[in-house]
């Protein structure tokens, strides 16, 4: 068994042990999700989903937060998500929510952190490789499949 550790994943047989995405072209999903973050840049619609990227990539990702930030994470998402807010909403109900947290990010060092395998129905590995031209349509997916997911979840 290999298992591949950089400074934010842990990949284990070519897929990340947290999200399941598949390692593609020696890239770990942290690797991956660069990529859209880049994209970004030459698209202002693009950008506008900006939460939306990060958001889905890190609540697939819970090793990253403690377990209070994480609770507010995908709180924020959810409501976010249900009520159809705008970014600048988004953004304000964020910092409303985060004021008073003394830490939101763990502490432990990426090699210490507590991870469980989750498998979910679309990860980083599908925005990677439907590239940048499908990049808005499979970001606007992945937010609509992982809320779903987050709703079982709940229930």
């Amino acid at each position: 068994m290999i298992v591949a550790v950089d400074n934010n994943t842990v990949m284990e047989a070519g897929r990340c042990i947290e999200c399941g995405a598949k390692e593609i072209d020696g890239l770990s999903c942290f690797d991956l999700f660069g990529f859209p973050l880049v994209w970004e840049h030459n698209d202002p619609e693009l950008y506008a989903l900006h939460f939306w990227l990060v958001s889905c990539y890190m609540i697939q990702h819970p090793s990253n937060y403690t377990v209070e930030g994480y609770k507010l994470l995908v709180q924020l998402f959810i409501e976010a998500y249900d009520n159809d807010w705008s970014i600048s909403y988004i953004l304000k109900k964020n910092r409303e929510i985060t004021a008073n947290l003394s830490k939101i990010t763990n502490p432990l060092p990426n090699k210490d952190r507590k991870r469980e395998r989750r498998w979910w129905s679309m990860t980083i590995e599908d925005i990677y490789l439907g590239g940048e031209r499908h990049a808005i349509d499979n970001i606007t997916k992945w937010k609509e499949k992982l809320r779903g997911e987050l709703d079982r979840d709940i229930n």
